[in-house]
């Protein structure tokens, strides 16, 4: 059984959003900082930042539309089905890692409103 390219782009793309989402915390200078505080209004910031709304579904489908269509263009119906489902999972990764930054931010900026010194 042959693993199709869009089956590994997508298990690749998801890897990588992963890993990326390891390195993506808060630093703060804690100097004079009660840390149970600081827990509590880190946990508040977080749950406030899920109104985000989420961008993933909205660039999987613009990625495929495109993908699809460059695809028809230079090939056949095949490569337009390729093309789109390439598209469609680089849309889909690129839109959960631009949901993540700006949930991130919405973190930091609320953390920032609370008093704390934000160093990243």
């Amino acid at each position: 059984m042959m693993i199709k390219p869009v089956v590994i782009l997508f298990i690749v793309g998801l890897s990588g959003l992963t890993a990326c989402s390891k390195h993506n915390k808060v630093i703060i200078d804690p100097y004079g900082v009660d840390m149970s505080t600081y827990q509590h209004d880190l946990k508040i910031c977080e749950e406030i930042s899920m109104q985000v709304d989420s961008k993933a579904g909205g660039r999987a489908v613009g990625g495929a539309a495109v993908g699809g269509a460059l695809g028809a263009i230079v090939g056949n119906g095949d490569t337009a089905r390729t093309a789109g489902s390439v598209g469609f999972v680089t849309g889909l990764v690129k839109g959960s890692a631009a949901t993540k930054a700006e949930r991130m931010r919405v973190v930091k900026n609320c953390l920032r409103n609370r008093g704390y010194s934000v160093l990243n």
